[in-house]
């Protein structure tokens, strides 16, 4: 196998929404909050749902790896309910090997709301459901040691038990890619992001306000430091001024794309990373594989939801 996610198996609800949506429910725009069912079931109450999906950042990418014709799987957590069944169908039409045998669990498959503005700025509300209670024996050692490379997310940090899983992953893993996933997230837990970044991953995948904020750098200049000196392959995404890949002493660079009917940016990161991945296990160079990154992050963010 190629390479192998490890993330929160969550169910996307899709939803458009006013700013007034969001500030009359103390929500922050463009951010993720955890709620819990009750709250996310009155937040269901007042919306028209557009599109339901099977999610999760890290799915998302390996879906997009799967649709570039890769090798791909997933472990990821849900309960034997409806949603779960509906999860599972979704990654196998899509070609992934989903490496995790759901059991009748106390707490139901976990769903995230996404709140769509009209700027196209996505807000999002996850119930983790059982997807937060992942832990190391949902982990098969054979899985992670069979793939090429594995791939996790920031958002498996928000919850004890998904913590030794993600120590088990990268113990027995011959390469790690990592997402930041979201800025709280990286505020949550900065000391230990800060030491896997460091010391325990090979590739880190970040947004420039979440390696900023990780490295409380006063510039950008101070990330590209930061980057040389870890030795790592740090991948920082910059909207509309694009991407940058820093490795040792290279830093390459790559221009957005143009003049694109924007719809909805949730997924532009998860299917970036796909793009960059594919290019990393298909041996293209780090230019052609920043460009594969943003040709397919340029097409998630002119529809609706996170699958091309």
């Amino acid at each position: 196998m190629k390479i192998l996610g490890i993330g929160n198996a969550i169910v996307d609800v899709l939803c458009k929404v006013t700013n007034d949506f969001l500030t009359n429910n103390s929500l922050t725009k463009s951010t993720m909050k955890l709620v819990d069912e009750t709250e996310f079931k009155k937040l269901l109450s007042l919306l028209k749902i557009e599109e339901t999906i099977s999610g999760g950042s890290v799915a998302n990418s390996i879906v997009g790896l799967s649709q570039l014709q890769n090798h791909v799987g997933f472990i990821g957590k849900v309960s034997n309910d409806n949603l779960g069944q509906k999860y599972e169908d979704g990654l196998k039409k899509e070609n992934v090997q989903y490496l995790y045998q759901k059991k009748n669990e106390p707490i139901p498959t976990g769903s995230c709301l996404i709140l769509i503005t009209p700027d196209s700025e996505r807000t999002m509300c996850t119930f983790l459901g059982t997807a937060g209670k992942i832990n190391d024996m949902d982990v098969n050692e054979n899985d992670i040691k069979k793939a090429d490379l594995i791939f996790l997310e920031g958002y498996l940090w928000d919850e004890g038990e998904p913590k030794k899983a993600f120590d088990k992953a990268i113990k027995n893993a011959k390469k790690t890619a990592m997402s930041l996933s979201d800025l709280f997230c990286v505020e949550r837990h900065k000391t230990q992001f800060l030491d896997l970044v460091k010391n325990r991953v090979d590739i880190i995948f970040a947004n420039e306000q979440e390696i900023t904020t990780l490295i409380d750098a006063r510039s950008f200049e101070d990330v590209i430091k930061f980057s040389k000196e870890i030795n790592k392959n740090i991948i920082v995404t910059r909207g509309e001024k694009g991407a940058i890949s820093i490795t040792q002493n290279e830093v390459i660079e790559c221009d957005a794309k143009k003049n694109l009917k924007i719809r909805d940016l949730t997924g532009a990161g998860d299917l970036f990373a796909a793009g960059y991945l594919h290019g990393v296990i298909n041996n293209l160079s780090i230019k052609d594989s920043l460009i594969k990154g943003t040709e397919l992050s340029s097409i998630i963010i002119q529809k609706i939801g996170a699958r091309i």
